[in-house]
């Protein structure tokens, strides 16, 4: 007996891979997975999507054995399972490659993939043995792994490959992969559609959650919409659109965004000029970097992750210490002040890692709505924090931002992570701020909330916000901004109009594949300065076809 998968190959009639039957999971005052089910085969990548809070991720946790269900089954190959940790689903095949990378920098890439699984003989590390393993799987899946490279050498894609080796390494046959794509360029995103399409035709089973719906209609096999905590579709990719599936996600129509109506302002709020910033080691991370931002425009950041844009948002909230170079808030050199200074000066800040320099995790979402802003007369009285005026604030902006919570006493880490980025990004745009600096707003969110963070920044746009925005999600960059740079090894290598240009045009000047004209105006030398008014018309720009895919943003 054979069937056929829903891109036509025909695959032998054998039992599913994993099948999850009536899965519920409680957690006191939430129900985050009820009666889900879920069928994935051998030979499949099944991408299981729904927005965040939909209880994607409590069930993965579930497969891989760190939640015990409270209902329902699970069964490997037929066979039903009982998997109490992760230690047992690895055993049983099953290896999740998480979306933050777990991986030793001063190791190298054998070091990684064998630690904790170490090949032995008489009781010693048996190195050859584990140099032949290594090889064969990066032979047989195309993974393309240098054993003796440095982690800490490698690229995004690459130590991805690391972790997905890491996985096999350890006979896993189902993977679980979450968010892989989210810090990729699109060169790199193909790269690692190779590779899944590899694992999928040697008989693995791939679960593969992301929030970029077009690539999962690219590279998925099945689809499976999860919304509210159980499963309301499982369809083909064929026939079926991005929006139709952002539609099933969140159970309502989207909208569909309007184009910009306001001209952006002559006035300069933010003047950057000869920056250059320290790394922690080696050379400058940022090496003279000059650029204006008007009021009421979005100027945007690209590069490849560890090129320098982090480190340019952290210098200009003042995280980070200016080796040279001045910053200007409105004609005032604010190169020396602290960021406390900065930002009751106007400064609003939207970090990169929302639980390490955004909130509060264990505090409750009305402390953590007055973070910066505890001494404001409408939160504190003669020294005392008004906690009455913070809650109702906080309801407030709750309803406004559409977070979704109980109250605001809830914890902010009981919140998905979505809904922690609204609030956010509500509390930082409520302040009425003169320059926002945008590091990642819409990272690890899903289509709804992405969409609501997207209008936000828009309709503060065309008050008259300036903004400094960095994002890895290249549709984003090109969407939302008036001015795109290019940061390539700490310098600026490129401005280009987003009107036209196309994501991996884009991606081809942010791993150097592509170098502007000097003739074009693009180049960006050293010493160069770049003027208030200096941007590029749509002539002087690249000969890529105009981004369709990402007017519905602009």
């Amino acid at each position: 007996m054979t069937s056929d998968s829903s891109d036509g190959r025909t695959l032998p009639d054998r039992p599913p891979a994993v099948e999850l039957r009536g899965i519920t999971k409680r957690f006191p005052g939430v129900v985050a997975n009820s009666d889900v089910n879920l069928t994935v085969r051998p030979g499949e990548v099944h991408a299981v999507v729904g927005e965040n809070g939909a209880g994607k991720s409590t069930l993965m946790k579930t497969l891989y054995g760190m939640h015990q269900p409270d209902e329902g089954q699970i069964l490997l190959q037929g066979t039903p399972r009982r998997l109490r940790n992760p230690r047992e689903a690895i055993a049983a095949g099953i290896g999740m490659v998480h979306q933050h990378f777990m991986l030793a920098e001063n190791l190298t890439v054998l070091e990684n993939v064998v630690l904790g699984a170490e090949p032995r003989r008489r009781g010693r590390l048996d190195l050859p043995e584990a140099h032949r393993r290594l090889h064969e799987v990066s032979d047989r899946y195309g993974l393309n792994l240098d054993p003796e490279a440095l982690i800490e050498t490698l690229s995004v894609a690459q130590r991805q490959r690391v972790e997905i080796a890491k996985v096999l390494f350890r006979g896993a046959r189902i993977l679980i992969l979450d968010e892989p794509t989210a810090v990729l360029v699109p060169q790199e995103v193909d790269e690692l559609f190779s590779n899944l399409t590899e694992l999928r035709d040697r008989g693995l089973a791939v679960i593969f959650i992301s929030h970029k719906l077009d690539e999962v209609l690219a590279v998925a096999d099945t689809i499976t919409v999860i919304r509210r905590g159980t499963t309301v579709a499982t369809l083909a990719p064929e026939g079926t659109t991005p929006r139709d599936l952002a539609e099933l996600m969140v159970g309502t129509e989207l909208p569909t965004p309007g184009a910009r109506t306001v001209p952006i302002e002559d006035a300069v709020a933010l003047a950057v000029d000869g920056l250059t910033v320290l790394a922690d080691t080696g050379p400058p991370r940022i090496h003279d970097v000059s650029f204006r931002v008007r009021r009421g425009e979005i100027v945007g950041f690209a590069g490849v992750e560890g090129n320098g844009q982090n480190e340019l948002v952290q210098a200009l909230i003042g995280l980070r210490p200016v080796a040279d170079g001045t910053i200007a808030l409105d004609g005032q050199d604010i190169t020396a002040w602290p960021v406390l200074r900065r930002r009751e000066a106007g400064i609003a800040y939207i970090p990169e890692d929302r639980h390490r320099q955004g909130m509060l995790l264990s505090a409750a979402l009305w402390e953590n709505r007055i973070l910066g802003r505890h001494r404001h007369p409408a939160f504190s009285r003669a020294g005392w924090i008004r906690r009455r005026a913070a809650r109702a604030d906080t309801a407030r902006l709750l309803a406004d931002c559409d977070v979704r919570a109980p109250g605001p006493d809830t914890t902010a880490g009981a919140l998905s992570g979505g809904n922690q980025q609204k609030l956010i990004v509500g509390r930082e745009l409520s302040q009425g701020p003169r320059v926002l600096l945008a590091a990642h707003p819409t990272r690890g969110v899903d289509i709804g909330a992405q969409s609501g963070i997207w209008d936000r920044l828009r309709r503060a746009r065309d008050n008259g916000l300036a903004t400094v925005l960095v994002s890895a999600d290249l549709e984003e960059l090109i969407g939302l901004s008036d001015t795109l740079y290019v940061l390539l090894r700490g310098r600026l290598a490129a401005r280009l109009d987003p009107a036209h240009v196309t994501p991996e045009i884009l991606g081809s000047y942010m791993t150097g594949a592509r170098s502007a004209e000097p003739d074009a105006g693009e180049r960006l030398d050293a010493g160069e300065r770049l003027g208030a008014g200096e941007r590029l018309d749509a002539g002087e720009q690249s000969d890529g076809p105009e981004n369709s895919g990402t007017e519905a943003l602009r």
